[in-house]
C-alpha cells in the first residue's frame, strides 16, 4: 500500500495521484495529518523482539509494514480539542505529534517522495537554497537575511539601486489559488525604510527587485519538468507577486525551459536530495534566468488545471517506478 500523506483540505492534486496509483494496480491510502489526534487511535507495541506500529482510522487500521512507499504532500498539525483546558493543550499537541513522528520513523526504511527530512532541511533554509543554485550555475538574486534595520538601509543603497523587495521565510498558508491570508513579496521604498524599527521582531529576507520580463512556476518531478509562464507586470498590484494580481484577468501559459537551464536545475535537486519541488524563477528583461527559490510541497495543481500538464500522474509514476 501506498501512503498519500496530506491534510482535511486538500483537494483535486491528491485525488489525481490516488486515481493513477490505483490504475498503476497499487492501494493508496490518504492520510489527513492533521487528524493524528484523539480523532484515530494507535498501537505502538514491542514483545519477544516484535514490533508492531499500527495505526486505526475509523474502520481502516493501517499497519507500518504494510506501507511500501509514502507521497508526501503536505504536513498540518492538529488542532487541540475546544472542551480541553487550555493548561492541557499544549502537552496533547507535543504528544500526539511525537505520537506522529514515531508513526512516520517507522516508515523510514520505504521510499518517500519527498523524504520527510530532507523535504524540511531544504524547505526552512532559503539561504542554502540560494548557495546550491549558485553551486549549479544558476545565477540569484542579491539577497539579505537580517533583522538589523541598518544593514537594510545599507543594501538598498549600495547594492538594490533603491530598488529592492522584501519577503519572509515561510509561509503562513498554502493554496494553489493564493486567496487565502499571506505575506506577500513587498518593494520597499525609500520612506519604507523608517518604519523597520520593528524588525527585530520579524527578520525578513531582501533581495534586489529584478525587472520582469515574465515569472515561471516549474515542477520538478524525478528528472522532468513541466514550466508555466506568467505575466503579472501588466497589474499594479501583481508586479511583485502575482499571486495578488486581482486588478486584472491574466492565465498560465505552458513554457518550455532551455535544456542548459533544465540541467542545472537538475543538478540542483539532485544536490538537495529532492524528488519533487516547484521552483520559482523570474526571466529578466535582459533574457537571463533567475532563481528565486524551490518549495519541496510546493502548488502545481493551476498548472496541471489550465495547461493539462500530466503533474500528477507523473508523480504517481514515478515513486511506482522506485518500488521496481
Amino acid at each position: 500500500m501506498i501512503l498519500c500523506l496530506t491534510h482535511s483540505n486538500d483537494l483535486y492534486t491528491i485525488d489525481i495521484v490516488m486515481k493513477r496509483l490505483k490504475e498503476l494496480g497499487k492501494e493508496a491510502y490518504r492520510m489527513n495529518s492533521d487528524l493524528f489526534s484523539s480523532k484515530l487511535s494507535f498501537d505502538y507495541s514491542l514483545s519477544d523482539n516484535k514490533n508492531t506500529v499500527q495505526i486505526q482510522i475509523d474502520d481502516r487500521v493501517i499497519d507500518a509494514n504494510a506501507v511500501e512507499a509514502v507521497w508526501y504532500r503536505k504536513l498540518w498539525q492538529a488542532e487541540a480539542p475546544d472542551e480541553l483546558d487550555d493548561d492541557f493543550k499544549e502537552i496533547y499537541l507535543q504528544e500526539y505529534y511525537t505520537m506522529q513522528n514515531i508513526f512516520f520513523e517507522s516508515l523510514r526504511d520505504v521510499p518517500w517522495f519527498n523524504p520527510m527530512a530532507k523535504d524540511h532541511e531544504i524547505s526552512n533554509n532559503k539561504f542554502g537554497q540560494l548557495s546550491v543554485a549558485a553551486q549549479n550555475g544558476i545565477e540569484t538574486p542579491k539577497s539579505l537575511f537580517t533583522n538589523n534595520q541598518e544593514q537594510v538601509k545599507a543594501f538598498f543603497y549600495e547594492e538594490c539601486n533603491k530598488q529592492m523587495i522584501a519577503k519572509l521565510h515561510g509561509t503562513l498558508s498554502r493554496s494553489m489559488l493564493g486567496n487565502t491570508p499571506f505575506f506577500p513579496t513587498t518593494q520597499i521604498t525609500e520612506p519604507n525604510l523608517a518604519g523597520l524599527a520593528t524588525l527585530i521582531y520579524c527578520p525578513m529576507i531582501f533581495q534586489e527587485m529584478i525587472p520582469k520580463a515574465y515569472e515561471l512556476r516549474i515542477i520538478y518531478v524525478d528528472g522532468e519538468f513541466f514550466a508555466g509562464k506568467i505575466n503579472a507586470g501588466q497589474s499594479e498590484r501583481g508586479k511583485t507577486d502575482w499571486r495578488i494580481a486581482t486588478d486584472i484577468y491574466f492565465k498560465w501559459e505552458p513554457y518550455k525551459l532551455p535544456d542548459p537551464v533544465a540541467t542545472s536545475l537538475s543538478k540542483m535537486m539532485q544536490q538537495m536530495g529532492l524528488f519533487f519541488g516547484a521552483i520559482d524563477m523570474i526571466r529578466h528583461q535582459d533574457g537571463r534566468y533567475i532563481f528565486l527559490e524551490v518549495n519541496p510541497q510546493g502548488e502545481w495543481g493551476m498548472l496541471q488545471r489550465d495547461l493539462s500538464y500530466p503533474i500528477g500522474e507523473t508523480i504517481a509514476e514515478k515513486l511506482v517506478a522506485r518500488l521496481e
